[in-house]
């Protein structure tokens, strides 16, 4: 019941920080898609919560917004955004997170880690440019040109700062005994 407890704490809290980053929006003027943090916290939870608690997490962020809180970019909240030009980039938050906590609970080395953010990243833009295109008309190549390379450099910067961070902070809450590698 505890270990429980501190894993349902811990994905509220990556929910929270999740929608805090998502508060950090740069809207580009050529694009629906505006740069936010939130990716960032989308690394951070997978590589330290782990696969089911990542999801959690992410899942619980997006019912959060579902409902109408304004935690997605820009202070918004509603199944408009879910099922907008955006909303896939948030769907791929969850699956990208789990593929990603799947690999940090096997694996706690820079390099895994790494890799598992890409694979997370890449699977973020695949749903994001997917619904880009259906709901905004647009091809594949000019929605992956709208909504996904503009934005990789930055992105890729965040996965660096993730792939060092979050595994320390990991072990750092293994040994408070606060997560675990048998996830609960």
């Amino acid at each position: 019941m505890f270990k429980s407890t501190r894993h349902l704490i811990l994905s509220g809290l990556f929910a929270a920080i999740v929608a805090l980053l998502a508060q950090l929006s740069i809207p580009l003027p050529f694009s629906p898609v505006p740069l936010t943090g939130q990716i960032f916290g989308v690394f951070l939870a997978g590589s330290i919560l782990g696969a089911r608690w990542s999801a959690v997490s992410l899942f619980v962020y997006i019912l959060l917004g579902a409902t109408g809180l304004p935690v997605f970019h820009n202070l918004q909240g509603g199944l408009h955004i879910l099922l907008g030009p955006t909303g896939g980039y948030l769907w791929g938050f969850v699956l990208g997170g789990y593929l990603l906590g799947k690999i940090s609970e096997r694996s706690n080395s820079l390099i895994s880690t790494a890799v598992g953010m890409l694979l997370c990243l890449l699977i973020v833009y695949g749903l994001g440019v997917l619904q880009l295109s259906f709901v905004a008309g647009l091809g594949l190549p000019q929605a992956l040109l709208l909504g996904a390379l503009p934005f990789i450099p930055l992105d890729l910067v965040k996965l660096g700062a993730a792939a060092v961070l979050g595994p320390q902070v990991r072990r750092r809450l293994k040994a408070a005994g606060l997560v675990d590698t048998a996830q609960a």
